[in-house]
């Protein structure tokens, strides 16, 4: 696995804007707003030859009560806990504050590898003088960057990157399909993954929760790497009473936040529970390909009618996601695991793929012929334009005089004209509205 690093700190003292420039690309929110970040943000990262995975957090704030500190408090802790090194960002325009005093105890607490990097050093040359107050923290010897001009930062990575395990593993993983299965306790997750690896890797027992962790499996078939994260059961929140399955929950969405693909599995003789439409409703806001599998078929008492009437009841129930395609399997006999591994292929494939402006354009041409855009007073809608920008999922740009006029149903139309040509099974479509400037038009 790859080694992670989580940036922790209290609040506004810049964690955002060094993720942002340690990851290369604008993923988390930069706000002067102390507490803007209140998840785990992850991004793929590197430094010379060294890849690890960076986990942005929200500030902590140790003796806080609110509740949404709380919980940021929380997810803090979780990505403290999964990290192999921390960075604690401290500001030296504030000097050291007593929260940063209760931040560094815990990390020592929790016997961690830990980089103190000083940031709003922000002028070339020797530190302020204030820099050398941050020696009292018993860290070691701390950092000095400028995480909005970038100085410093080979300094700091430098540091980071030498307190890496001896065993971790920093090469790319670009052709690794990392697959999440989910869903609720005792569906046969873990009984799924040692069906495809052939070997008992993860606890599997009757009772349910057995699994706490997210537990990640790396496989190869046929020359495809895949990474397998198992996850803790999601249950309903009134069951989530004591700490460590309050973890199991967010640590199953933290499976889904590093995921490509989702197996959502669903215990075929229980059937489909008000909690596996939280954990799909999950994986679809977060743009994963996605794939319901329907587990434990084999004891499923059958006739010629059951298996269609379980998939109406799937279309029904995950209305909100036609997208996703539907497997039965068992993972105690093995039945259709090799047609699972084909499906997550696929929808992989398509989760990752692009298609040229032109192309897209005709489309939307025909589509416009075939139903007339909307109008309200006499305006109508046009579509001057459209393209994709970006992938996984596949997220399109339609360029319009006044996205006043582009009604739902109408999107939805157009997502099915650009499905019915591209296919795009198994994944999400994302499509924006943007009004043309008026003097562009």
């Amino acid at each position: 696995m790859k080694p992670m690093v989580a940036i922790v700190g209290r609040p506004n003292v810049g964690k955002s804007t060094l993720f942002n420039k340690i990851s290369g690309q604008r993923i988390s929110i930069v706000e002067d707003t102390p507490g803007v970040t209140r998840d785990r943000i992850y991004s793929e990262a590197s430094w010379l030859d060294k890849h690890f995975t960076l986990i942005d957090t929200g500030g902590i704030e140790p003796l806080s009560k609110e509740e949404i500190l709380r919980k940021m408090r929380e997810q803090a802790q979780l990505a403290i806990d999964m990290a192999d090194v921390v960075i604690l960002v401290v500001n030296v325009k504030d000097g050291v504050t007593a929260n940063d005093v209760e931040v560094s105890q815990m990390l020592l607490k929790a016997k961690k590898k830990i980089v103190l990097a000083v940031n709003k050093c922000d002028n070339i040359g020797d530190p302020p003088f204030e820099f050398y107050e941050f020696y009292n923290l018993g860290l070691g010897d701390p950092v000095a960057v400028s995480s909005t001009n970038g100085l410093g930062l080979g300094d700091l990575l430098d540091e980071v990157t030498a307190l890496f395990p001896s065993d971790a593993d920093t090469e790319p993983e670009d052709d690794v399909i990392k697959v999440a299965i989910i869903g609720r306790p005792n569906a046969g997750k873990s009984s799924m993954i040692n069906r495809i690896i052939g070997e008992e890797r993860v606890i599997v027992s009757d009772i349910a929760g057995t699994t706490r962790d997210a537990i990640d499996t790396r496989y190869e078939r046929n020359g495809d790497k895949f990474l397998f994260i198992d996850t803790a059961g999601i249950r309903r929140k009134s069951k989530v009473n004591e700490a460590v399955e309050k973890f199991s929950v967010i640590r199953a969405y933290a499976a889904v936040d590093r995921s490509d693909v989702c197996v959502i599995m669903i215990d075929g003789s229980e059937g489909i529970a008000e909690q596996d439409t939280k954990i799909a409703g999950y994986a679809d806001e977060k743009g994963k390909a996605c794939i319901f599998v329907i587990n434990k078929w084999d004891i499923v008492t059958k006739n010629d009618k059951t298996m269609n009437e379980f998939k109406y009841k799937i279309r029904e129930t995950f209305a909100f996601m036609p997208y996703a395609s539907i497997l039965f399997t068992s993972a105690k006999t093995g039945q259709r695991v090799d047609k699972l591994f084909d499906e997550i292929k696929k929808v992989n494939e398509q989760h990752k793929r692009r298609i040229t402006t032109g192309m897209l354009n005709d489309v939307i041409n025909e589509a416009t012929n075939k139903q007339q855009p909307p109008s309200d007073k006499g305006k109508r809608l046009r579509i001057y334009y459209g393209t994709q920008v970006s992938v996984a999922p596949p997220t399109f740009v339609l360029f319009v005089n006044d996205k006043e006029l582009f009604h739902f149903s109408y999107k939805r139309f157009m997502e099915n004209q650009i499905r019915e040509n591209f296919g795009f099974e198994g994944t999400p479509i994302v499509i924006l509205i943007r009004e043309r400037n008026k003097k562009d038009q």
